[in-house]
């Protein structure tokens, strides 16, 4: 990829893509010899932080407790927030992951935003500026970053928006060369997704099963060769 690339130009002509500053390859990111001192955030809105789920996992509590292997001192921290945004979590992470970085060796980051966005009409443009502002900035800080994609809901009408935005994160991914996890079309027509979104108090967010197929989507799309680990 060119030292020089951008995010295309919002095709409504809105100066918000046109906004976006160039990319910077990031700095070389290496594993250390020997046991390694492991800092892993997971870092969203509700999705992230597991509400809904009655074990209290989510999938990152479930992601965690697979990756667990003897070459990693690994500490992991969830700081998922509901009701949270694109631009919210833009303006948080650094403050919120740089206390749980300290002393760690190496520094690692799980990224899923989006969902709020699109219930909030936050535009695509917008919500992929957000994005790419994040993996640029931990990128270029030597941080390695993981996305996490949106999951579908019930609407079929919001389905269109959220498989809309999912499409736009992937690209975004794959222009830095950022490990991706599509959610939205392994799980759209899911039998076990739908039944269990339906059966929760709120019909949004899973449960037990749901939270389950989300995680195992994640450590079955790249996570051991992210996390650099062997099983």
């Amino acid at each position: 990829m060119s030292q020089h690339s951008r995010e295309p130009s919002d095709p409504t002509g809105s100066t918000e893509a046109a906004a976006e500053p160039e990319f910077i390859p990031s700095a070389t990111f290496t594993v250390a010899q020997g046991r390694r001192d492991v800092g892993l955030c997971f870092i969203g809105s509700s999705m992230t932080a597991g509400y809904g789920d009655p074990k209290g996992l989510g999938w990152v509590g479930r992601v965690v407790s697979r990756t667990q292997h003897p070459d990693l001192d690994l500490t992991a921290y969830n700081l998922g927030v509901r009701g949270d945004t694109s631009a919210g979590v833009m303006s948080r992470w650094r403050n919120e992951t740089a206390p749980r970085w300290a002393n760690r060796i190496e520094k690692r980051l799980v990224i899923s935003v989006g969902a709020n966005d699109v219930a909030t009409g936050v535009s695509l443009a917008r919500s992929r500026l957000n994005l790419a502002n994040i993996l640029d900035e931990a990128t270029a800080s030597g941080v390695a970053v993981f996305c996490v994609g949106l999951v579908p809901s019930l609407d079929g009408d919001l389905n269109t928006r959220i498989e809309a935005l999912a499409e736009a994160q992937a690209d975004v991914c794959a222009r830095r060369g950022i490990a991706y996890v599509d959610c939205f079309r392994p799980l759209v027509g899911h039998e076990q997704w739908l039944s269990d979104v339906n059966a929760s108090s709120d019909r949004v967010h899973p449960g037990q099963a749901g939270y389950g197929l989300i995680a195992w989507l994640v450590l079955h799309n790249g996570w051991n060769d992210w996390m650099q680990i062997s099983v």
